[in-house]
């Protein structure tokens, strides 16, 4: 049986997808992916998985054991495969190629997410409303709609939002930054959604209408205020 390792010799091969191995043993641990089963058990929390190298990896979780560090900056990692991934950082590596539109990537779970732009597939669905994503980022992102939490703080004032983005834009605020540029004016702005309603002064677009008059206005804002003309009673 050892000297099957020397000579590349695969006799046992599987039934399902056609894999061969040297031994029977490791047939019967890769045989477990199509039959599901999973014999060993995290006594931890309960999580069970098909081979006894992937319970150790993951028991590291709870030990807080990092045993894989990386020689360039000294990060430290529970898997191997998390410290190869991260490896890339350091070397611009980028093997995995979407075959759609050529675009690269240095971990086959970043690619395998990406191609779902293409194929339109939305896995992550949100069990309040039903709205589905490509993601399970975006998803924790769209759920802080529903619960309400906002964990992003502004250590100037305080205030609170549900998405970085958003303190990064509010934080501009406080700094007097203003990336937006008109190219018509030069005029400048904290938020791009403030630039595009500023523009519309020189483009003249009004695209909200008001359904009971037609007047047309350049903001959301100034319609609502508008509207009021129309619910306002009259004096007696």
């Amino acid at each position: 049986m050892h000297q099957l390792t020397h000579s590349g010799e695969k006799p046992h091969q599987c039934s399902q997808c056609g894999k061969t191995y040297s031994r029977k043993s490791y047939l019967k641990t890769h045989q477990r992916i199509h039959t599901g089963e999973k014999t060993y058990q995290c006594s931890q929390c309960g999580k069970a998985f098909s081979q006894k190298c992937h319970l150790n990896e993951h028991q590291r979780i709870h030990t807080g054991e990092k045993r894989y560090q990386c020689s360039q900056c000294g990060n430290t990692f529970t898997r191997i495969s998390s410290l190869k991934k991260h490896q890339t950082i350091h070397t611009g590596e980028k093997p995995y190629q979407c075959p759609q539109c050529g675009k690269t990537f240095s971990g086959k779970g970043d690619l395998r997410t990406h191609q779902r732009i293409h194929t339109g597939e939305k896995p992550h669905h949100c069990s309040q409303c039903g709205k589905a994503f490509t993601i399970m980022g975006d998803l924790r992102k769209h759920q802080r709609i529903h619960t309400g939490e906002k964990p992003h703080h502004c250590s100037q004032c305080g205030k609170t939002f549900s998405r970085m983005s958003s303190l990064r834009t509010h934080l501009m605020i406080h700094t007097g930054e203003k990336p937006y540029q008109c190219s018509q004016c030069g005029k400048t702005f904290s938020q791009m959604y403030s630039l595009r309603t500023h523009l519309m002064i020189h483009t003249g677009e009004k695209p909200y209408l008001c359904t009971t008059c037609g007047k047309c206005f350049n903001t959301k804002g100034n319609l609502k205020t508008h509207q009021k003309v129309h619910t306002r009673v009259a004096p007696i």
